[in-house]
């Protein structure tokens, strides 16, 4: 699978356009758009209601997809199944984890975190002792009220936003 992403020559940029994209894979526009409805992690948009844009790894990734489409002949349901399955990290041997962690990493971890709740208490915020003060009264810190508009007030805004007139109902 990887001699057939290997045989097509992707230029190194950053970024494709779907054009770009589509004629690299030898396939139709409306095939890759496809393929990004039944593969969401495929293509990026530069903004909101931006144009499509693809990473050299989602051109990597409809390279694979058109192979195991069009030369394994698999299913769309069976290349994303594929895909998961190669994606899926390999369990990792807990002994091996140990030595790299070490034996004792959650007790210098809670150490660690100790002495950096103490900093925070050393350094400690107004607005932390307020907070704390409030809470021992029993008041709810900083807590928010509501404000309600008066009916006069609500029906002069509503006036305001309908052009300043009433309208009459038929």
């Amino acid at each position: 699978m990887a001699e057939a992403v290997a045989a097509v020559e992707i230029p190194k940029r950053a970024l494709f356009k779907p054009a770009e994209v589509c004629d690299l894979a030898n396939v139709q526009p409306y095939v890759l758009r496809t393929w990004e409805a039944e593969f969401p992690s495929l293509g990026v948009a530069k903004a909101a209601g931006g144009p499509r844009v693809y990473r050299r790894t989602d051109v990597e990734q409809v390279l694979r997809i058109r192979h195991l489409l069009l030369v394994e002949g698999l299913t769309l349901a069976g290349a994303r199944r594929r895909l998961e399955e190669d994606a899926a990290p390999v369990a990792a041997d807990a002994p091996a984890i140990d030595e790299l962690v070490g034996a004792n990493a959650r007790e210098r971890l809670t150490a660690v975190k100790r002495v950096l709740q103490s900093l925070l208490d050393l350094l400690g915020s107004p607005a932390r002792e307020q907070r704390a003060a409030m809470k021992a009264k029993g008041k709810q810190p900083f807590a928010r009220t509501l404000r309600r508009d008066k009916p006069a007030a609500r029906k002069k805004s509503i006036m305001k936003r309908s052009g300043g007139t009433k309208r009459k109902r038929a």
